[in-house]
């Protein structure tokens, strides 16, 4: 049978023959001499399948390693599974959440009535490199409705409870288990604990950090850094969840089924509008002139720059918004990533040179003819914005690279204030299965580009 097959990420597909019924694990071990990082999971005609998937009739499919995002969030799931067996098995039945991303991992926090140790920490990943090295698969069953509900009782899963009992159509579900020891998550695994061989478990606050390699460089872990502002943030937004009543996915589904949402939505707006207010009465204090807004993309940071702009009215400053979208060169003169394609999230795609010199021309007072991007034609736009600015006026700069210090080498430090901004809020399946931030931005992104920037949902 022949099959279309693409072994790695920057490689064509390919026709090749295969024995009908072989698995996709053991098609990789077919063709491992020519893959240089571990297939965790792979695209069957587009659509993401695990490695035991059984291949039967002529398709296409793509082998994903660690370098997609898809294949790391499988290492993540397989990785999580393990750290719940591992805490079991050395602590006993503890009840633990998996968190949010931070330091380069994701924070979980083991529940007693004091913090974990480091010594217990140890032991912990002590017994997850075991795991990994004996190499146990992660077996797949099904039980009925009935059935899960007595087993999620005895393990007191109360958020996966309520999951079950708010599916009316569910009558099965997938329970995956390592030995004796079993729980429901709702992707794909890893065929087996050998999968998962690069990890660390770090002691950090009242909780645990399990680091693993990251997209860009599979074959190690990342540099370690403490990023003690995201903590806060992260804290900052429990406090934000406790207000809203809103911890789960479950949770947000009732308060829209009971009617609440309006409330919510302006109690969410109030708390944000808080946070700008005061952002605002600090940048008016410190009569800052530059602000730079950074974050990933679709991450709000053009609402965030416009709402700070009205609170900086407020407070008597007359500021001018401008995007570093503005700033991109034309699309003929756009850089190309190592595929070929256009690479519009690199600072190399910004007009540095012009962004720097009207930025200096208005703080100096001087006239700036101001760019337009026009995305559909892909070409900065001139005359439309020809501006000068007052004594003190502040210039609000938002853009993914506005943090980066190459952009505003040129700019002199005492008049820049620079804002970080991301949508932190981790609103979870339950307290084993999380929502990454970045499917969320995903999400915010086709809607963005679809309706702004002439794209569909494919491009």
């Amino acid at each position: 049978m022949q099959i279309r097959l693409k072994k790695t990420i920057n490689k064509r597909f390919e026709d090749v023959d295969i024995e009908k019924g072989i698995t996709i694990e053991d098609l990789c071990r077919k063709v491992s001499d020519e893959l240089p990082y571990t297939v965790l999971v792979a695209k069957l005609d587009n659509r993401i399948v695990g490695l035991l998937h059984t291949l039967d009739k002529p398709c296409a499919v793509e082998l994903l390693d660690m370098r997609t995002h898809a294949a790391n969030l499988i290492y993540q799931h397989g990785l999580t599974m393990m750290y719940l067996y591992a805490v079991e098995k050395t602590l006993g039945r503890k009840d633990v959440e998996i968190q949010n991303s931070l330091n380069k991992g994701i924070y979980t926090e083991i529940k007693s009535q004091e913090p974990v140790t480091a010594t217990q920490v140890r032991a912990i990943e002590k017994t997850m490199h075991e795991l990994s090295e004996a190499d146990k698969p992660f077996a797949i069953s099904y039980m009925d409705r009935e059935d899960t509900l007595r087993f999620l009782r005895e393990a007191d899963l109360t958020e996966k409870i309520r999951i079950v009992e708010n599916a009316p159509n569910g009558n099965r579900f997938k329970r995956y288990s390592i030995d004796d020891f079993g729980n429901f998550f709702y992707d794909i695994m890893p065929p087996s604990t050998g999968y998962i061989k690069i990890f660390e478990l770090r002691k950090y606050r009242r909780g645990v950090l399990m680091r693993f390699p990251y997209t860009d460089d599979p074959g190690k872990l990342p540099k370690y850094k403490d990023e003690k502002k995201m903590y806060s943030a992260f804290g900052e937004a429990k406090r934000w969840q406790k207000l809203l009543d809103i911890q789960y996915v479950n949770d947000l589904n009732e308060k829209i089924e009971n009617g609440e949402m309006r409330e919510v939505i302006q109690l969410s707006e109030a708390l944000h509008e808080k946070r700008i207010v005061e952002i605002a009465e600090t940048i008016t204090d410190k009569k800052k002139r530059i602000i730079l807004i950074a974050g990933p993309s679709s991450s709000g940071k053009t609402t965030f720059a416009r709402r700070l702009c009205v609170q900086l009215k407020v407070n008597g400053q007359k500021p001018l918004y401008l995007g570093t979208d503005d700033y991109f060169l034309n699309r003929d003169q756009t850089p190309r990533d190592e595929n070929g394609e256009l690479d519009f999230e690199g600072l190399d795609a910004i007009d540095i040179g012009l962004f720097e010199k009207d930025m200096n021309d208005l703080l100096a007072g001087r006239e700036a003819d101001l760019p337009t991007f026009d995305f559909i034609k892909g070409m900065k736009v001139f005359g439309r914005r020809k501006t000068t600015l007052g004594a003190g006026q502040p210039i609000v700069i938002e853009g993914i690279h506005a943090l980066n210090g190459a952009l505003t080498t040129h700019i002199d430090d005492k008049w820049k204030y620079k804002i970080y901004i991301s949508p932190l809020t981790q609103l979870n399946i339950d307290n084993h299965n999380r929502i990454p931030t970045t499917d969320l931005r995903m999400l915010r992104r086709i809607v963005r580009d679809y309706k702004y920037r002439g794209h569909n949902a494919k491009v």
